[in-house]
């Protein structure tokens, strides 16, 4: 499994909204509210094999009130 991180930014006053349907989704291992220019972030495992693209369209982007998101891919350096 490949970690990749994703930062979500919501529509005003649907961050808990948004928060609980990503739960609901039982996709990511970790999700936190974060300061600054997007609202929360998660962290995703994709199957390996799984294109990461597609994975994270079909199980959380079609979440309502998300505004943008931002995925950073992780590479296993060390």
């Amino acid at each position: 499994m490949r970690p990749v991180f994703v930062q979500f930014r919501c529509n005003p006053g649907k961050t808990y909204a948004v928060a609980d349907a990503i739960y609901d989704r039982e996709v990511v291992s970790e999700l936190y509210s974060t300061s600054g220019d997007f609202d929360l972030i998660a962290k995703v495992y994709v199957p390996e094999g799984e294109d990461v693209g597609h994975f994270l369209s079909e199980r959380l982007f079609d979440i309502p009130d998300i505004n943008r998101t931002l995925t950073t891919m992780t590479f296993k350096a060390f």
